[in-house]
């Protein structure tokens, strides 16, 4: 990772190193991070303690919990910065296969050990600054990563292009989220294919118009 290779490549005789953007605060949040991650990998979430992830990281416990205040929203945090990182966006040629590949990324993300800590660890967050942070910038990112999807799929005709993108992303991810949060029922790629089959035919032309960028007319006194 990046926080061992910046501790290695220091050497005392040399000139004074240049430092690495981020500085000791961003090298403490990748080795804080990378802790809670192998923890998570090798014993399950429920097994993320402060003092364990604090003897991994090399970090005294109580910086752990000046910046992150609680396990839950340590965990929280570590597990959105890797999602950010293992949920590529597909780019197949079409809009259906695009969608189903996004919906059958996300289904597979949620069934591995990383997945089931983060929406197991959601329940017990404290709200924080640094937490919404998190949040918002994750997924903000996403959002702005996908929304590539509906973009090339308005240039190649599939969709009108006042096709708002950022709803259409919510339609396909938001039945996985609430089936693995809520009701605990079966998602699985046939489950991702038939969501891509619905969202596609949500966004046509004449499908609603929530689905699509209000038009702004003109003002009336």
């Amino acid at each position: 990772m990046i926080c061992f290779r910046m501790l290695d490549v220091i050497e005392v005789e040399q000139a004074a190193p240049q430092r690495r953007p981020g500085g000791r605060a961003a090298r403490v949040r990748e080795a804080v991070h990378r802790a809670v991650l192998d923890v998570v990998a090798e014993q399950g979430v429920d097994k993320v303690g402060i003092p364990e992830i604090s003897r991994r990281a090399g970090v005294r416990d109580s910086s752990i919990y000046r910046r992150w205040g609680t396990r839950e929203n340590l965990i929280l945090d570590a597990l959105l910065a890797a999602s950010e990182r293992t949920l590529p966006v597909p780019d197949t040629g079409g809009l259906h296969d695009d969608l189903t590949a996004l919906a059958t990324a996300l289904i597979d993300y949620l069934d591995a050990p990383l997945g089931r800590g983060l929406v197991r660890a959601l329940p017990f967050v404290t709200d924080s600054e640094e937490i919404g942070e998190a949040r918002k910038e994750f997924w903000d990112t996403r959002y702005h990563a996908t929304e590539r999807i509906i973009s090339r799929a308005v240039a190649r005709g599939e969709l009108p292009p006042d096709t708002d993108a950022r709803i259409a992303i919510e339609l396909l991810i938001a039945p996985i989220h609430f089936r693995n949060l809520l009701t605990h029922e079966r998602t699985d790629a046939e489950f991702a294919k038939r969501l891509a089959t619905y969202v596609v035919r949500a966004l046509q032309p004449g499908a609603g118009g929530p689905l699509h960028k209000p038009r702004r007319g003109p003002r009336h006194a």
